[in-house]
């Protein structure tokens, strides 16, 4: 439905809105709130040196900077949203690759950025429908329900029920917030190192620059609703996938059907066993399919974008970041697959430099690239498999030690610019089997769909 254009704005402001009720958009005073970050860190490091100087544990004392380090980092990426509160989604789903020594202090409050930030005033979110709707927005509605039912990143959530008596979920987009993503992702990259600290094993700096070249994509509410028609009509019926029904869109609104199910991050914590072998296999054949099926990858995942619906489904929210594969999954990902499942080290290497992972330039032992990758593949090796944290604590030692030769192969391949959203996947998927501890058939699923990267008898 087209927007109206004669409406009259609300009393407030467009800037006040933007500066006091939605997202902080003066560049001063969100870099201030995040370069407060390193700034804090180093005072409590300091403070922590001075506490075993006069004779308390250094493990006590580093465990408590931890802990308040965790407090104020996503405290402040709370209340910024934007950018900032994205980035802390992405790494929430990395929070299973840390020691627990470590990751215990950050394991709360990561889960806490998946599905809450404070929410919009109502009289903010009734001008933002006004002047997405129309000024008799209202009449598209029974009801609409002022307090938000979940909070994100770069929007908010009401549940609503539709003129025709349909629950529907309306997503607006927080008022100032396309110009504060981009100053949040600015600021993030010139922090990196401090990330760094709690993602022990992995290179922030070009997860960074994909995160931002992504994520201004999700301000683009219309191009998220083309997404997820696409994905509906594509898994419309499906028994095992449910994509909510697309029923209006705007510059700065979504209205789609409302999903009822079990939050992924209520299964993570308290599934069953069977809930949990559910959820990691329905997320793989999610993955698996869509690109042969809409032409698309769902490029954002972390917990608060899935749902276990009543019936056993996974449904799948926000469509805001999807990779375009319009021929399916990329055939060179298939041939690699292949390759390193059949344990062919001159086939992986040459198929690396023919498409680019290991550029014309440098010279990689064949032998040591394939056993940077093979446990990488291990739950396609075998029959039954089960994801674990330890598991994953392992692989992420064994591929960002430095001490460790093997892991040297990790700063020598290149990741074309076509498959880096599918490597975002390829690790948050992974992130999330592990919180899951799920275990199933997963070889039998993937050759399922892709029979071609079976090995050869």
């Amino acid at each position: 439905m087209a927007k109206s254009d004669g409406h009259k704005e609300e009393a407030e402001s467009v800037d006040s809105i933007n500066s006091v009720e939605a997202i902080p958009t003066s560049t001063s005073a969100r870099t201030a709130k995040l370069a407060s970050l390193p700034l804090s860190l180093a005072g409590r490091s300091a403070i922590g040196f001075g506490r075993q100087l006069i004779g308390q544990s250094g493990s006590l004392v580093f465990s408590e900077i931890q802990e308040k380090t965790a407090e104020q980092v996503f405290k402040v990426l709370g209340e910024l949203k934007g950018g900032a509160m994205k980035f802390g989604q992405a790494l929430s789903v990395f929070e299973a690759a840390l020691p627990e020594d470590i990751a215990k202090p950050y394991r709360e409050t990561l889960t806490k950025l998946q599905e809450s930030a404070p929410p919009l005033p109502a009289r903010v979110v009734h001008s933002v429908l006004a002047k997405e709707l129309g000024e008799d927005w209202r009449d598209h509605f029974e009801s609409f329900n002022d307090k938000p039912a979940a909070s994100a990143s770069i929007g908010q959530v009401h549940k609503a029920v539709w003129k025709d008596g349909r629950p529907v979920a309306v997503k607006i987009q927080y008022p100032g917030a396309a110009e504060a993503l981009v100053s949040d992702l600015n600021q993030i990259q010139r922090f990196a190192k401090i990330f760094g600290l709690f993602m022990p094993g992995l290179e922030m700096k070009p997860l960074l620059e994909e995160l931002r070249a992504r994520i201004i994509e999700e301000v683009d509410y219309r191009y998220e609703a083309e997404a997820q028609q696409t994905y509906f009509d594509a898994y419309r019926n499906d028994p095992d996938i449910h994509i909510p029904e697309l029923i209006m869109a705007a510059d700065k609104v979504i209205v789609s059907e409302w999903l009822e199910g079990t939050p992924l991050a209520r299964v993570i914590a308290k599934g069953t066993r069977e809930e949990r072998n559910n959820a990691g296999i329905k997320i793989a054949r999610f993955h698996f399919t869509s690109p042969d099926r809409a032409g698309l990858l769902h490029a954002d995942p972390h917990p608060g974008n899935f749902r276990i619906m009543p019936d056993g489904r996974l449904g799948v929210l926000d469509f805001g970041a999807c990779n375009r594969l319009p021929n399916g999954f990329p055939e060179p990902m298939k041939n690699l697959l292949k390759n390193a499942l059949e344990g062919d080290a001159i086939a992986l290497y040459e198929g690396f430099k023919e498409d680019g992972f290991v550029l014309p330039d440098v010279d990689v032992d064949p032998n040591l690239v394939l056993e940077y990758l093979v446990p990488l593949v291990e739950p396609l090796r075998t029959e039954t498999f089960r994801y674990s944290r330890e598991w994953l604590r392992d692989q992420s030692a064994r591929v960002g030690d430095p001490r460790n030769p093997t892991a040297k192969i990790g700063f020598q391949l290149n990741l074309p610019a076509e498959y880096v959203l599918i490597h975002r996947v390829t690790l948050g998927t992974t992130g999330i089997f592990c919180q899951l501890e799920a275990e199933g058939k997963f070889r039998d699923e993937a050759l399922s769909w892709f029979p071609e990267i079976a090995p050869a008898v």
